[in-house]
This record gives structure tokens, C-alpha cells and sequence, in this order.
């Protein structure tokens, strides 16, 4: 198999190149930030033929990879030959990409949650008119398509995501004093800081709830969280007949990574169009997990966590609102990150946005200039809420 990946030094990108180096994949593009050390190793070990890096980097690029085909375009990367394109790239920076692989027809294994969060329409539209095919990466959201294989969407009364709850799904009740070190302490996965952060305030959730309702053609009302601190379902479906099928297993990105991998060429076209998939070899060493242990259930706190329910009321408003609530989302956390906020402040700065959003229609150009608007105001709001710390 001819494999690209997106966002290739980040933890998702250097994960599915764990599975493509497993499977012997052959990586054919790289597209890559500024971790120059890291992409040198990984070009060096897989020769792909075509390499992007940031503007801001490539000269030195150039002098230490003098033999490879480098540009500064992911999005020519992603439409480069292959038969599958894994989007590791994250934040709205991989929404040109993916819209440039779908319109080349390419098959997407999608860990770009913003993709569909802030652009599903456009990202149908980009797919019905190149012929491209999209597989989420998401664990959770493989989840949903591996339940949802045989089945018929008419039949599904409702979508169950799981949340880990984080590092303070069990305390302490104040959050107030919580910090950046604590909240990058995830008891179950290994993510970037961004993604960390926002699974210790269920933001993350919150997208995967917007992510959900996109892929499958859901109404919101029809996604449903609950908190499951072990990690190990990941996604269930309810079904009109009253019956449950859940996918579960060990908490390890490589495994979701490999399926949405498999199932990429034969996937989803428009929402909810789900078609089975091939599996490939085991993934590192997981035929030998133990189904051992006792696993819990419970319905998320809100009132604890208000960044699911300001997801949840985006994602029921549509047009704008869920483009300025993942691009203020993305300076909260960062200014939470740099000490410039709280860890409660993140919630009070989004519905600040949220409240502020000008009404309009969702093209590609009022996407960019929300977005654009979206972190202005964010950034303001960051160096005024709770006194202006420093």
C-alpha cells in the first residue's frame, strides 16, 4: 500500500507511521511543520518521494535533505498518487488538504477533526466532486464505523461516544487552581497538549459530538457521552429495536489509526455511507490483550465541565458558530498553556465568542474570516478575563 501522512511529526502522524513501518507500508509524502530532527529521521528510514515543510523552515530543510522533492504546500502533498492520505495535520491549517485530497479523489483517513467540525458540508461537496473518500482516525469515531458496518442508518436511534473524563474526571470538585502540568496528565492516552488540554475541560468531546453528527448524518440530539474512566469502549450504537453494539479495545491510537488505514478505500462518500473493510495483521501485539476488569459508566458533569454543553449548543446552531468555537477554543488553550488564563476561564472565554458570533452562511471565505475573527476576539478576551493574569 502507497501511504502519505499529513502531520507526519505529531503524535498521530509519527503513530500511523509506527503501523505503515509494522506493515511495510510504502510512504510515499511527508508533509511536516518545523520538527526538522524528527522529519529527517523519518525521511531517512521511509524515502518518500515528495516532502512538504513550513515557509519558515525550508532552507534549512533544503540543506539537510538535499535528495528529496521538497515543497511548502500540504495540500500538494495530499494530493499526491497514493492510496490512502492520513490527515494528521491538526487545527484548521489541515482543512486545505483535506479538501485538495478529496477533490483529487483520494481516500482520507481523517484525524482533522476541525475538518468536519467547522466544514462538513464542504468537505461532501469536495468529496462529490473528486470522487475522495473519508474514514475517521478518531478512536471513538472508527468506533461508530465498525458498529455501523452492516447495518442501515435508518435503523440507529442513537450514537454513544466515550470520554476518559480526563485527569479530573474523579477531582477535585474546584477547578479553579488547576494547572497546565496537571492537565497534561491524561491517565489513558498519548496526545499533543492541545488535545490533552481539551480532554481535561471534555472539549475535545465536545468536537467528537460535532464530528459525530457530521460524519453519520446525525442530528446532535442523536449523539449522546457518557464517561468511561477505563478507556477500553469506545463507541456504541443504540438501535431502534432497543439493542446495543459497542466496539471496544486497548487504548492504543495505532489500532484506530490501522482500520481507518483498511477501510479508507472503500469509505464514506457522503454521511453515513459505511461500507466494511478488510483488516490487515495484527497490530503491535494486541491479540494477546486480556479482556479482564471492571468498567464503569456514568453521565458526564456539566455543570463541571460547560465545554461539552457550549459544543453541544454550536453544534445545534450551525452556520458560523461552530467555526468561531474551535478557533477561540484553539487561543484558550493556548493562553491557558502560557499561564495567561485559568483553567475555568477557558469555558467563560468560549461562551463569550459564542455569544458575540455574527449570524451568516458557511462558505469557505465567511469560514476564513470567522475564524480569523474568532481568535482576535479570543485573544482580547484572554488578556481580560480573570484580572489579566500574567
Amino acid at each position: 500500500m502507497k501511504l502519505s501522512v499529513l502531520g507526519s511529526t505529531g503524535s498521530i502522524g509519527t503513530q500511523a507511521l509506527d503501523v505503515a513501518r509494522e506493515r511495510s507500508y510504502d510512504v510515499v509524502a511527508l508533509a511536516a511543520g518545523r520538527n526538522l530532527d524528527l522529519l529527517r529521521q523519518q525521511v531517512q528510514e521511509f524515502r518518500p518521494q515528495l516532502v512538504s515543510v513550513d515557509a519558515s523552515v525550508y532552507a534549512e530543510a533544503k540543506a539537510l535533505l538535499p535528495d528529496v522533492q521538497l515543497i511548502c504546500d500540504p495540500s500538494e502533498a495530499a494530493a499526491h498518487p497514493a492510496d490512502v492520505v492520513v490527515n494528521a495535520m491538526s487545527g484548521l491549517i489541515g482543512l486545505a488538504p483535506t479538501r485538495a485530497a478529496l477533490e483529487h479523489g483520494q481516500a482520507v483517513a481523517l484525524a482533522t477533526k476541525e475538518a468536519m467540525v467547522t466544514a462538513s458540508h464542504l468537505m461532501w461537496e469536495a468529496a462529490a466532486v473528486g470522487g475522495g473518500r473519508v474514514v475517521p482516525v478518531d478512536s471513538e469515531h472508527t468506533g461508530v464505523y465498525q458498529c455501523l458496518t452492516g447495518e442501515h442508518m435508518a435503523d440507529v436511534a442513537e450514537v454513544i461516544l466515550t470520554a476518559s473524563g480526563g485527569p479530573f474526571g474523579d477531582g477535585p470538585d474546584d477547578l479553579s487552581g488547576v494547572t497546565p502540568e496537571q492537565a497534561l496528565r491524561h491517565p489513558s492516552w498519548n496526545m499533543g497538549p492541545k488535545v490533552t488540554i481539551d480532554s481535561a475541560s471534555l472539549m475535545n468531546k465536545g468536537l467528537e459530538v460535532m464530528e459525530c453528527a457530521s460524519l453519520y448524518g446525525l442530528p446532535l440530539s442523536q449523539v449522546g457521552v457518557v464517561v468511561h474512566p477505563q478507556s477500553i469502549v469506545h463507541a456504541a450504537v443504540r438501535f431502534h429495536d432497543g439493542s446495543l453494539k459497542a466496539q471496544f479495545g486497548p487504548a492504543d491510537m495505532r489500532l484506530p489509526i490501522a482500520y481507518a488505514i483498511d477501510a479508507a478505500p472503500t469509505g464514506m462518500q457522503r454521511p453515513g455511507d459505511v461500507r466494511g473493510a478488510k483488516r490487515g495483521p495484527e497490530v503491535a501485539g494486541h491479540l494477546g490483550w486480556p479482556l479482564l476488569g471492571t468498567w464503569e459508566f456514568r453521565a458526564p458533569d456539566l455543570q463541571r465541565f460547560p465545554c461539552l454543553a457550549l459544543a453541544y449548543r454550536a453544534g445545534e446552531a450551525g452556520g458560523l458558530l461552530p467555526v468561531a468555537l474551535n478557533a477561540a477554543d484553539e487561543i484558550a488553550v493556548e493562553a491557558f498553556l502560557g499561564g495567561r488564563i485559568g483553567f475555568l476561564d477557558i469555558p467563560r472565554l468560549l461562551e463569550r465568542v459564542l455569544d458575540e458570533t455574527p449570524a451568516g452562511q458557511l462558505t469557505w471565505d465567511t469560514l476564513a474570516q470567522t475564524d480569523a475573527w474568532a481568535r482576535a476576539r479570543a485573544t482580547e478576551l484572554s488578556s481580560s478575563l480573570n484580572g489579566g493574569r500574567t
